[in-house]
Order: structure tokens, then sequence, then C-alpha cells
């Protein structure tokens, strides 16, 4: 948006028929609802988020300074408002690919489907900002998506996009929380909305179904308990964590499938959000042996991609040995052997600690001897001991771990 001098004295009438302009022209932006905030500063989240950082809840991937957050004043020169933005995605894969033995497949979240969101919606916002400036040639703007300083959620819930919901995210009454949020901080004094009645009621299906506890009450997550951020980190995961995370390669939408608000929701009209079914649920074998531009070619449009190939390469061998998957004992043997990163060294012994087998034993033992980091060397120490107090088993004796509260194939 253009950067100019001081507003000329409007009336408060002009703002209102503006505003209400900008909203019938949503949907002809790509805009699915739109509502605007005060840039008032976010006292309670502060609060709120003070607490969560004392307790350790915290994922590392937010802005650190909570004033920022908390303070649009701090990121634009005398704001007046913010616009919120809200984009419907796709909940459902039509004719999804099947995973069965020897050809295992793995599952991102459905905010990695289609491109990267964060693309899709600076586009839109670009759009709504050369709108405002047609009408508006002073105006100013400050647009961003998810990496920005601000909480999307807490801008979002006080320009009534929807209802902050039990899971932590936004619940809108058309899409449910399948949207994406964005918003822009704007000169222009435009009337704000009334933030949305809340929805949820008696229900705790979400928290009740969260595989890990980390949805620890109603609107409160420990990120570091949840599978969504555990599948994102690049280090290795906890044994516990992995049986956890079953065959996800990235995120986690368990919380948000099993809610009522999101029951028939699959919006389909956005083209660049729509999913390739094979990259939303892709082979896990092919993955281990994935170079970066292999990788860049198939996922590099993908929301998944901005933690690179580690990630979701230890998570493929997660899945396989959660599958218990025998059949993909020498890809793994060779990721042990030959892969020059440690953390999927050790997540590939863990792998095949599941998977067991007199291959999978063999390449243990060595490892357990001979790798040249004592982390590797203590996976596998581990799931040599697994295997013998006869934790293993394959394809054919399906032996599952304890199932989370909803299945680990999406």
């Amino acid at each position: 948006m253009t950067t100019a001098n001081r507003s000329p004295a409007r009336s408060a009438e002009f703002w209102r028929k503006l505003k209400e302009e900008m909203v019938k022209a949503a949907p002809e932006l790509g805009i699915d609802k739109i509502g605007v905030a005060s840039a008032d500063p976010f006292a309670e989240l502060k609060e709120r988020l003070l607490r969560h950082r004392e307790l350790g809840r915290e994922s590392g991937f937010e802005e650190p300074d909570l004033d920022k957050r908390t303070n649009p004043a701090l990121l634009f020169d005398e704001p007046k408002s913010i616009i919120a933005i809200a984009v419907a995605y796709p909940s459902k894969l039509h004719n999804p690919p099947v995973s069965e033995p020897g050809r295992r497949r793995g599952i991102l979240s459905r905010s990695a489907w289609g491109e990267d969101y964060h693309h899709v919606l600076n586009r839109r916002l670009e759009r709504l900002a050369a709108w405002l400036a047609e009408r508006v040639p002073e105006a100013r703007g400050a647009s961003m998506v998810d990496t920005g300083a601000l909480s999307d959620r807490a801008v979002a819930e006080r320009a009534g996009i929807g209802w902050s919901g039990k899971n932590t995210m936004i619940l809108t009454r058309e899409w449910g929380s399948w949207v994406y949020l964005g918003e822009m901080i704007t000169n222009l004094p435009l009337p704000p909305d009334t933030p949305a009645e809340e929805g949820c009621g008696d229900c705790t299906l979400c928290i009740d179904a969260c595989p890990t506890g980390a949805l620890v009450g109603p609107g409160e997550l420990d990120a570091q308990k949840c599978v969504s951020f555990q599948t994102q980190t690049k280090g290795i995961v906890s044994d516990e964590m992995m049986l956890k995370i079953g065959n996800r390669l990235y995120g986690c939408d368990t919380c948000q499938i099993v809610c009522p608000a999101n029951r028939g929701k699959d919006a389909r009209h956005h083209a660049e959000l729509l999913p390739d079914a094979e990259t939303a649920k892709p082979l896990l074998r092919p993955l281990l042996a994935m170079g970066n531009r292999e990788f860049k070619e198939k996922f590099g449009a993908s929301a998944a991609a901005w933690r690179g190939r580690k990630p979701i390469q230890r998570n493929a061998l997660i899945g396989l040995g959660n599958f218990r998957d025998a059949s993909s004992v020498p890809d793994i043997v060779r990721v042990l052997r030959e892969d020059p990163r440690y953390e999927l060294r050790a997540t590939a012994a863990w792998a095949l600690g599941r998977i067991g087998g007199v291959d999978a034993e063999a390449a243990l033992r060595e490892a357990a001897v001979s790798d040249a980091d004592d982390r590797v060397k203590e996976a596998a120490e581990r799931a040599l001991a697994r295997l013998r107090e006869g934790d293993s088993g394959g394809e054919a004796k399906r032996r599952r771990p304890a199932k989370p509260k909803t299945p680990v194939r999406q």
C-alpha cells in the first residue's frame, strides 16, 4: 500500500460506507470473510502469553518480543484499525490413494495442501491494499500472514471473523476452522466489528482427542507436546512422541477433524489451494532417498517445505516404523548405515526396532557398535532391547501401539 501524509478530514459516514463496500468486494478479491478490529493493544493476550511463557509452553517459532506481539503501534506508525481476512481451504481428499502393505503412505496436514498459504494470502492482501488505495490514495498498511509479529487469531477474534475454540483455532460459522488468517494494520479509521459469540458450549471433543494431551485446557495449548509442532522440529524425537506421530509427515489435524463445527465443511473454490493427492498423501519409502532438488520439485510449493526435507524424511521413517512395514527394512537399513545426518540414523534405528526381523536386528547390532555418533548407538541399543523384549512384529502380525483417540491414518 502506498505511503502518504495524513488523511484529509473525512466523516464517519465515509468510513462506514468504505467498510461496507470492502466487505461486499471481498469475494472478488478472493477473500471469504473480512472484518475490522481496533488497533488497541491486546492487553489480555499479553497476560496470557506471559503465563504461557512462564509455563514453558511456547514452540519457539513465535515472535519473542511480547510487546510487539500485542501492541500494533510498535509495528506501524499511528495505526487506526486492523483489517482481518479469512480464506477457506479444503478438508477432504477426493479419491485419495490407498495406503497398503508394501506401499505405505504418510499424510500432510490440510494446512499444507495446495500452494503455500503464506503466498496465497499475501496476494489477497495485496489485492485488498490496491482496492483501498484506489479509494483512499493516502492509505497506508502493513500486512502479515502467520509469520508476522501479531497473533492472527487474536486479531481475527477481535474482528468478528470467528470465535476462539477450545482447540485454540478460530472457528467460523461458514467454514469452521478450515480457514487461513491474515491481517493488515492500517491508518484508516474503519469502524470495528463485534467479536463473534462463542460457539463451543460444553463440547470438549478436541481436548479429549488430542493424541498427546497438548490441549491442557480450553483454549490452552502446550506447544512442546503438540504433534504438529513435533513434526516440524529437526532433531531426534522421543520414542513416546514417535508413537504418537503415527504416519503424519507434517502437522496434525486431529483436534479439527473431531470438531462438530467442521462437520461437512470442505471449501474447494480456490484453485491454488486444491490438493494434489500424491503430494498430500505420498508414499513413504521414496521419501527416504529423496534429494534436495526432488524434494523442492515435489513439496517446494507447499507450506510443508519451510523446514526443509530433514523433518519430512525423519517423519517418513517414523511412519514406516509405526506401520511395521517389513518391505521397507532395506531402505531403512540404508539410512542407518549411510545417511550423514545422525537424527535420521537414530530414527532409522527406532523404526527397525519396531519392525524387527533378522536383517533389522543385524543392522542394529552393527550400528550399536560402529556408528560414529553416541546418540545413534544409544538408539540402536534401545531398539535391540525392545526386540529382546518381544516388541516387534511385521505386517503379518498387525500389532500396533496404543492408538490415539483418533485414527493415525487420516
